[in-house]
């Protein structure tokens, strides 16, 4: 059986449960088997709270020419409109809160990222005076990096892929003493958790909400919040056609990593190697698991854009574009899908626009 210890979290194999050991910045000190990682509604409005002092809530919207071009009422949340345009930096905020709360403060972390979770780091890092340095791939988004160095990270490219990345940052925390953040992690869902509560809070009578998934902290911090919240919606989880691997994972009931490159332009979704313990979090969850080639998902920016006037990057497109293949299974009824991100190169929304797709590894 899988076990994964974390500081204040030992996941089993199936779930996580709390376990006493450090200091934190939440309150959970009033645990309640409430579903898959058995956070409780005042686990997330702690989190809010410390999220609530680097920004405001994001809004959601029913936007009524979706709702008119698809037969659905679609409510989109917007956490394109954080202080990063992504929905990291929630993640970021209240892991950093915890690390900074510990007897031994780490001197500096660092992480491997495809832009929004470096992002994420580097502002929260910055907000509590700690160094950060970031690893990414050869080839990533050249404005993403700049947001990173913006926000103070230290850059550096290695790997062809988030995968190669994230072992040269392990080197890296070993060679310099630095703290390795993982791009899943129990903090980091509850975090990224709070833009869930804020959904289900405003639209209590959700049918379904699609999600998109990079190794998971998003969609599972929206199984946590259902759960939490006691909420009905069906959730459904969204990959790339070209990084399949959670949904042949969540088929087989095991991690499945596949071995072709992640050649998407949804950056945010070139993973090939998933998480086990987000894998268990999604089995309890997570309706199912579908697939969304480049081509919709360019196509789903180019709504949004027109019907919203949002910016979308590739995997806060796919969500939309995933819905739009099943709007006729949820004609006249109420789904949200969830815009994780507006984080898109000039060059790259310049060809959605313009009514290609961005190729990437051509």
């Amino acid at each position: 059986m899988l076990e994964y210890y974390s500081d204040n979290f030992h996941f089993n194999g199936n779930r996580f449960h709390r376990v006493d050991r450090t200091p934190r910045g939440l309150d959970l000190s009033s645990p309640a088997d409430q579903g898959p990682s058995m956070f409780t509604s005042a686990d997330f409005r702690a989190a809010a709270d410390l999220v609530a002092r680097h920004m405001a809530p994001t809004p959601q919207y029913a936007w009524p020419m979706l709702a008119a071009e698809l037969g659905v009422e679609i409510w989109v949340k917007h956490e394109n409109h954080t202080p990063t345009g992504a929905f990291k930096v929630r993640g970021g905020l209240v892991y950093v809160d915890r690390l900074m709360r510990r007897a031994s403060r780490p001197h500096g972390i660092v992480s491997a990222t495809r832009g929004n979770h470096g992002q994420s780091l580097a502002f929260a890092a910055r907000a509590a005076g700690l160094a950060c340095v970031i690893v990414v791939p050869h080839g990533n988004s050249a404005e993403k990096n700049a947001a990173m160095r913006a926000f103070g990270a230290e850059l550096i490219e290695a790997g062809r892929d988030f995968d190669e990345a994230k072992g040269e940052a392990a080197r890296i925390a070993a060679e310099r003493g630095l703290e390795m953040v993982p791009s899943f992690h129990p903090d980091l869902v509850l975090g990224v958790g709070t833009y869930a509560i804020e959904l289900f809070s405003a639209v209590p009578d959700l049918d379904a909400v699609f999600c998109p998934i990079g190794l998971g902290s998003g969609i599972c911090g929206l199984v946590a919040a259902k759960a939490a919240l006691g909420h009905r919606a069906e959730i459904v989880g969204v990959v790339s056609d070209r990084a399949p691997g959670y949904r042949l994972s969540f088929e087989a009931g095991r991690p499945i990593a596949t071995t072709d490159p992640a050649d998407t332009f949804a950056d945010g979704m070139a993973v090939r190697v998933p998480s086990p313990e987000a894998l268990a979090i999604m089995r309890e969850g997570v309706a199912r698991i579908v697939e969304v080639d480049d081509d919709a998902i360019a196509e789903a920016a180019r709504h949004l854009y027109r019907t919203t006037h949002n910016l979308a990057e590739g995997a806060g497109a796919a969500a939309l574009a995933a819905l739009t293949a099943e709007r006729q299974r949820w004609a006249g009824r109420r789904a949200a899908v969830i815009l994780s991100g507006g984080n898109i190169d000039r060059a790259s929304f310049r060809t959605v626009l313009d009514g290609a797709t961005p190729r990437v590894g051509a």
